[in-house]
């Protein structure tokens, strides 16, 4: 991948660690990601995501509400219905069931 940094590439293997089903956060992965390298934030997160998450499962790295950016929540729901990712209606992740966190599992 060119162009990718190890923070970027760390923020990939943590959002490919996701099991099928579940969902974890933009903060959170920036927070599994500080704890191993001492920087990152939610906001550099969603940038790697939207830069480079195409290799890895987007779909089940989301924002604290469950949502996802309008233009990827068609093709995430194919995703999340074929992984029976438990969801709220409206489509976002129902996070109070399909959380994971990758500070507390992070080989799951």
């Amino acid at each position: 991948m060119a162009g990718v940094t190890d923070w970027s590439e760390l923020v990939l293997d943590i959002a490919d660690d996701v099991p099928p089903g579940r969902a974890t956060t933009y903060g959170l992965v920036a927070e599994a990601a500080r704890a191993r390298t001492g920087r990152g934030s939610a906001r550099s997160v969603g940038a790697v995501m939207s830069r480079e998450g195409s290799s890895v499962a987007w779909w089940r790295v989301v924002r604290a509400d469950g949502s996802l950016p309008e233009q990827l929540t068609a093709r995430a729901a194919e995703h999340y219905r074929s992984e029976a990712t438990p969801r709220r209606p409206g489509g976002s992740v129902d996070l109070t069931r399909a959380l994971w966190d990758p500070v507390e599992d992070p080989h799951a």
